[in-house]
């Protein structure tokens, strides 16, 4: 290779253009504005989710269905508990 080529290569070199690229692409999407105040929030409380996933046909979701179900049996035997006289 020439002295050109040398020279050039040494000027941009591919992997840390590409590091210095994705730190910028980082640092700008880090500073976009979000399109609204409940961004990532879903209207579904937890127990609600949790009841629609164990419905659901996905892998899992007979345990999730099953965990639910250990702590309603929990939740129940624990207001049971707690409603005894002292």
């Amino acid at each position: 290779m020439g002295r050109f080529a040398d020279s050039a290569l040494r000027l941009v070199n591919p992997p840390r253009l590409l590091v210095v690229a994705g730190m910028l692409l980082c640092a700008l999407a880090a500073c976009s504005k979000h399109s609204g105040a409940d961004h990532g929030r879903s209207s579904m409380s937890e127990r609600q989710r949790d009841s629609t996933i164990a419905k659901s046909r996905l892998p899992g979701a007979g345990v999730v269905g099953r965990a639910l179900a250990v702590s309603d049996s929990t939740a129940a035997r624990a207001a049971r508990l707690d409603s005894l006289p002292r």
